[in-house]
């Protein structure tokens, strides 16, 4: 197209070739909305993973229970199974403790990784911590192998059923250890400390690889209850959403602040006369549905507590 036109302008100033030239111009595509499109892209489908999975925890169903203690009760079935996991947890933490071999080991060094190695299979492998105490890994034996395969006195003595990772955290406590000089020195910390700061301060220092939450406070309760160390919780010591302790903790107490759940655990225990540490096993096993509870035991002050009869 030339840029002049016949009238010796420019097209695009002459007002009689530009009105030619727009309307030999084909019709523009109508336009949609401000902020949308014409074409509509396909949804995506249902049947495509998001790739969140979401737990869902079986419930009995809503019969009018309420009580300010534990707010995230809504049934008095929940509540009967509340009972009897906190009256086990409670006496689960009567002397000589839950692994009553440990205070019947007179070196305290050996109790010690015992306590350790028990907590670190945990309660809800009990055939492991069987294996544990019947292989009985001395203290003296050395650094633990993480290849199972190796000789024995290699590996410290440890069941072969120990995973490699649970090899690796029991040489990381026993690194530990030796930058104390002993694991009671490393226990015991500061002799100022009272039993509840011990408590609090061991289980800080002692987030080790592989030692979460649970491990380490059933380590210390144990500790404390087999009268090995002057160890008593004075917090329920919630932790990272996986421990099953704090979410079964944010379900009963309907929070997800910590301080605040910190303060309704103390309520809850003290109106209930146990420890603070029973809830940290009895809110565990409440919220685990395959986990058996007695809800006959005979706990007057709890179910009283909870408005049971």
């Amino acid at each position: 197209m030339s840029l002049f036109c016949r009238h010796n302008r420019l097209t695009a100033n002459c007002p009689i070739c530009s009105r030619e030239l727009q309307a030999k111009a084909p019709p523009s595509p109508p336009r949609g909305r401000a902020g949308t499109t014409t074409s509509r892209r396909p949804r995506a489908s249902s049947a495509r993973s998001s790739g969140v999975v979401t737990r869902r925890v079986a419930r009995a169903a809503d019969d009018g229970y309420r009580n300010a203690l534990a707010p995230g009760l809504r049934a008095t079935a929940d509540a009967q199974r509340l009972a009897g996991a906190l009256a086990a947890a409670a006496a689960r933490l009567e002397p000589p403790g839950p692994y009553g071999a440990l205070a019947a080991e007179p070196d305290r060094e050996q109790a010690t990784w015992l306590a350790f190695l028990l907590a670190l299979a945990g309660p809800d492998a009990p055939d492991l911590q069987h294996a544990l105490l019947e292989a009985r890994p001395a203290w003296t034996a050395g650094a633990p192998d993480e290849r199972p395969e190796n000789d024995p006195a290699a590996a410290g003595g440890l069941p072969d059923a120990l995973s490699a990772r649970a090899r690796r955290t029991a040489a990381a406590y026993r690194a530990w250890a030796a930058r104390s000089g002993s694991q009671a020195a490393a226990f015991e910390g500061d002799v100022g400390w009272s039993p509840q700061r011990r408590f609090s301060r061991v289980f800080e220092r002692l987030a080790l690889p592989g030692f979460g939450r649970a491990p380490r406070y059933d380590l210390l309760t144990a500790l404390g209850a087999a009268g090995l160390y002057a160890l008593r919780a004075g917090e329920l010591l919630v932790g990272g959403e996986d421990d099953p302790t704090t979410l079964a903790a944010k379900r009963l107490l309907v929070s997800g602040d910590r301080l605040l759940l910190e303060r309704r655990a103390r309520e809850l225990a003290e109106a209930c006369a146990v420890p603070i540490a029973a809830l940290d096993r009895g809110l565990a096993v409440w919220n685990t549905p395959a986990a058996e509870v007695d809800e006959t035991a005979d706990a007057p002050a709890i179910r009283a507590a909870l408005g049971l009869r």
